[in-house]
């Protein structure tokens, strides 16, 4: 399983230590990554996805999981995640 947040596409960044005799080594820094449930007002079901802490806290800040994935772009968002954003419009559209 890649890590990368499902849903803002953020992955790992490559980097640097830097030792006190500024000797440099390659280093991976990983995002903070956690399983979470959310939940869709709209489907009114529940949806499993795997989410950086950071991406999670921009979810509740948008006002949940239904807004956030009608704002954000397909290119940042799973499959799985893009699968769920269409199953809205299709709910919005026949509402």
């Amino acid at each position: 399983m890649s890590r990368i947040c499902e849903l803002t596409g953020k992955g790992r960044q490559v980097g640097n230590n830097v030792s006190h005799a500024n000797n440099k080594t390659k280093r991976v820094f990983l995002p903070n990554l956690q399983n979470v449930t959310l939940m869709s007002d709209k489907l009114e079901r529940s949806f499993k996805f795997r989410v950086s802490t950071n991406g999670l806290r921009s979810v509740e800040h948008n006002g949940g999981l239904d807004n956030w994935l009608l704002k954000t772009k397909d290119e940042k968002l799973s499959t799985r995640a893009q699968k769920v954003k269409r199953e809205l419009k299709k709910a919005a559209a026949a509402s």
